[in-house]
């Protein structure tokens, strides 16, 4: 989906590198050793007998969810397979050995209370269409028309004009544009199109200034905060969000305005943070910046139209609560109206980033996987959650997901630890409420997701920025490890202040 936008040829260079990584030869087989692992302790634990795992009442299916829960986690930690390929092994895992569908050797000649609850087939392929992929679908099919009529090239003219031509402001104004871009946008596209409009910039800047580095560093950083503003931001949003509101869960019902109300003062706060700590750590020389955007937006009718529906979309989004129109249906707007216009070509449809997609929906199967089988109830029953320390699973979740984020997917991570988490969430109850309840722990996630940006793999808009050439790893780890840390320390009091004062 990215071709046509502004920096392409970054991403294409990036993921060239992410290919030529993965054909290395010393890589190659550490992958296969990956693998094997993977495959070979799924297998065990689908072998062992049930009463080996200390579960009272656990069933030969529930078994078998165990082992593909376990394989999914070593393959998206270790990634000797793309993740969304991944994703789609896990959910043909599911279907053929534990749905109501599977092969008759895997449901049949074993007594029904040993073999236990199978999963709905339909349920499982559900998850390939539920409302939430058609959110994220509704998001990036606005970002594909705005880049196709020069919309998002014009919003950024229009938006960094008022930050003026103070080297210190100019630098407040493409951390601010990037993290709003990056709310409705692809993180990666985002990050491409705005180091695309610094490149310039950073050429004009004094070869031995520092600033040009706090420029470099603004992209990701701003990329990766401003995607936690909407649900459609980044992947772990919505993940959280499909938990949170599950009308056979918690059923919370929040919707994407007010995700945005609490969201975005938060991303606003962290914003002018990473403005101040990287004028702090990369001072400018050079006092002054003159920025030349090229392009202009498209004035014919269609592109109008495209104006025109961005602007009610993101209305009837931010209002969903007061229309009654859920934000999922309204993400169809934009599909249907462009479609139907010729905006959006046949094309333009194949360029939709599905592995993203497929990603997320393998992670929704898995959760619907321990619900069905009553796994989730079984483990709920044997791990005594209701005596830890609430403070501790916070703290923890918390760490953990900021720590494995850095290193894995934000997408796997989420996929991984919010299903868990949940669990954990219902079982202890009232326990939680003077932290927030089972909302700061899930939100949670998101927030220690988007901060993971340590490291150039931490996210693509880090290797893009990385791939410059002019941030060295120690400055990258230095800032992404500061706002890691306020981030996580300033996200976690905000929910717990509104979950226990039922503000959220």
């Amino acid at each position: 989906m990215f071709k046509g936008y502004t920096g392409f040829s970054m991403i294409e260079a990036y993921q060239k590198i992410k290919k030529s990584n993965r054909l290395d030869n010393g890589k190659e087989l550490l992958k296969y050793l990956w693998l094997f692992i993977a495959i070979g302790t799924s297998l065990t634990l689908w072998s062992l007998p049930t009463d080996a795992f200390g579960i009272e009442g656990l069933t030969l299916v529930e078994q078998r969810v165990i082992a593909i829960f376990v394989f999914a986690t070593l393959m998206w930690v270790f990634t000797p397979i793309s993740a969304w390929a991944t994703s789609v092994i896990v959910v043909g895992l599911l279907l053929f050995t534990a749905s109501d569908s599977a092969l008759w050797f895997f449901r049949e000649g074993m007594p029904v209370e040993e073999l236990g609850k199978t999963i709905s087939y339909k349920s499982l392929m559900h998850c390939f269409a539920d409302p939430i992929i058609m959110l994220f679908i509704g998001g990036f099919i606005l970002a594909i028309a705005a880049t196709k009529t020069g919309l998002d090239t014009m919003l950024a003219r229009v938006m960094l004009k008022p930050f003026g031509t103070q080297s210190k402001y100019v630098l407040l104004g493409f951390i601010t544009v990037t993290a709003v871009f990056s709310m409705f946008l692809s993180n990666t596209a985002t990050a491409a199109m705005m180091l695309t409009f610094l490149a310039p910039v950073l050429k004009a800047l004094p070869a031995d200034g520092k600033g040009k580095i706090g420029l470099a560093l603004s992209i990701p950083v701003a990329a990766n905060i401003g995607g936690m503003g909407t649900p459609i931001g980044t992947p772990p949003n919505a993940i959280a969000l499909k938990y949170l509101n599950d009308p056979e869960g918690m059923n919370l019902n929040i919707g994407f305005g007010e995700w945005m109300a609490f969201m975005i003062p938060f991303t606003l706060v962290l914003i002018v943070l990473a403005w101040l700590l990287l004028l702090y750590l990369f001072p400018f020389k050079q006092k002054n910046i003159v920025l030349e955007i090229q392009g202009e937006a498209k004035k014919d009718w269609r592109s109008i139209v495209v104006y025109v529906t961005f602007a009610l979309t993101v209305l009837l989004w931010v209002t969903d609560k007061v229309t009654g129109v859920n934000a999922n249906v309204v993400a169809m707007l934009p599909v249907a109206v462009f479609c139907g216009i010729g905006v959006i070509t046949r094309r333009d449809l194949e360029e939709i980033s599905w592995s993203v997609l497929w990603m997320v929906a393998g992670g929704f199967a898995l959760g619907v996987a321990l619900n069905e089988t009553g796994l989730a109830q079984h483990m709920i029953q044997a791990i005594p959650f209701d005596t830890w320390s609430p403070i501790l699973i916070l703290i923890g979740s918390g760490l953990i997901c900021y720590a494995m984020a850095n290193f894995i997917s934000h997408t796997a991570t989420a996929t991984l630890l919010v299903p868990i988490l949940a669990i954990a969430g219902g079982s202890m109850g009232s326990m939680l409420d003077p932290l927030g309840g089972v909302s700061t722990l899930l939100i949670g996630v998101a927030i220690g997701s988007s901060l993971g940006m340590v490291l150039p793999i931490s996210t693509p808009p880090n290797a893009l920025a990385h791939s410059t050439g002019l941030i060295e790893q120690k400055d990258m780890a230095r800032v992404g490890i500061i706002m890691g840390v306020v981030g996580l320390v300033l996200g976690y009091a905000m929910l717990i202040v509104l979950g226990s004062s039922g503000l959220l």
